[in-house]
């Protein structure tokens, strides 16, 4: 999954002239994504360390957190965004549930009562919702083609985000908690 998005990016960033890929800042993105995919597995591993355990990788959790980052620059390579009108809502759903479906296994499996850990996962994926939406604004509309649109596009991936987070919350609970 990993080389997989990476290599899209790489692409994206540079081979000239593919337009799809004009303005919507690659570069930082093929610095940014390897990072933000192997951030909770670093952490975890640290963790693990620390504490002296040898507990099993929740890899399906690690894999649950990498496939966000793969959709959204596959996304990308096949025009989707611009070609299919309800992509990018798609994705700020989608995304938010597979991203906090994977940070809920692996940090808060025994989490009690099951009310909080529902608020939990909501409130931390509409943190990662406002973060994203800052590192796009910052990233390529502040100066971009898409400042007209920019504030109704913000407000409604944040809405799908944090609604998508909740999902991810209440597929946990009611799922189970197990980290797989």
């Amino acid at each position: 999954m990993l080389v997989l998005t990476v290599a899209q990016l790489a692409v994206a960033e540079y081979v000239p002239g593919i337009d799809r890929f004009a303005d919507k800042a690659f570069g930082a993105r093929l610095i940014a994504y390897p990072l933000m995919m192997l951030f909770v597995p670093a952490v975890w591993w640290l963790v693990q360390r620390r504490q002296g355990r040898s507990d099993r990788p929740p890899y399906l959790a690690f894999g649950l957190i990498g496939v966000p980052f793969l959709i959204d620059v596959t996304g990308n390579s096949l025009d989707l965004y611009d070609s299919v009108v309800w992509w990018d809502d798609f994705n700020h759903f989608v995304n938010w549930v597979f991203l906090c479906l994977g940070l809920a296994l692996v940090i808060v499996p025994r989490l009690r009562p099951g009310w909080v850990l529902v608020t939990l996962v909501t409130g931390f994926g509409c943190i990662l919702a406002l973060g994203w939406e800052l590192g796009e604004w910052y990233t390529f509309i502040r100066h971009g083609t898409e400042l007209d649109t920019a504030y109704e596009d913000t407000l409604g991936d944040m809405t799908l985000g944090t609604l998508g987070s909740l999902v991810a919350g209440l597929l946990v609970l009611r799922l189970g908690r197990s980290p797989g």
